[in-house]
């Protein structure tokens, strides 16, 4: 039998994964989830760095990473510098500061352009989750586990829900555009 609510899930995934890429673009505030996609090379692996420190927001444009063990520091260093994130680490002891700059009218521009751009892969998976729906949809019709007025509606449903789901992300994306665009 078709199981609609699974591929609804998967379209979930792909917002939250979405998410989860914007959260960690540098606007004009500081926030520690901008440093979710940063690894740093410990221990042989590779680590987040809310694994080798306790990082806080005590100003608005501000991020302090307090590096639990002191051999780890210049590797979170290295690792900052090497992200595209822009920031420059000062080293105070086993205290990371890492001052967000203002964003400038380029910097802005660029980032805007990045948000559309993952927006529109989140778009295309969620297209992909549907285009996997409606193949499963015409086996199931082609080996006459379904009926046709079936099929019909559940393609119908399919698309509702993947509408649902591209709007979420138009709405993800222009709110985080907003964002960006306020001083």
């Amino acid at each position: 039998m078709f199981d609609e609510k699974s591929h609804s899930l998967k379209m979930d995934k792909s917002i939250e994964a979405f998410t989860k890429e914007l959260s960690s673009l540098r606007t004009g505030r500081a926030n520690a989830a901008m440093l979710d996609l940063v690894k740093v090379d410990v221990y042989g692996q590779q680590m987040p760095i809310n694994q080798i420190g306790s990082i806080t927001t005590p100003e608005p444009r501000m991020i302090n990473i307090q590096v639990w063990d002191q051999n780890n520091v210049p590797l979170v260093d290295a690792a900052i510098k090497k992200s595209e994130l822009g920031l420059n680490p000062q080293i105070d002891g086993q205290l990371i500061r890492l001052p967000i700059p203002e964003l400038n009218e380029e910097r802005r521009t660029e980032l805007k352009k990045m948000i559309k751009s993952m927006g529109e892969k989140c778009k295309v998976s969620i297209r992909n989750i549907r285009r996997d729906a409606n193949d499963e949809l015409k086996k199931l019709l082609k080996s006459k586990e379904i009926g046709e007025d079936e099929e019909k509606t559940f393609e119908k449903n399919v698309q509702n829900i993947t509408d649902k789901h591209i709007q979420i992300v138009d709405e993800k994306v222009s709110s985080k555009e907003k964002e960006i665009m306020t001083i």
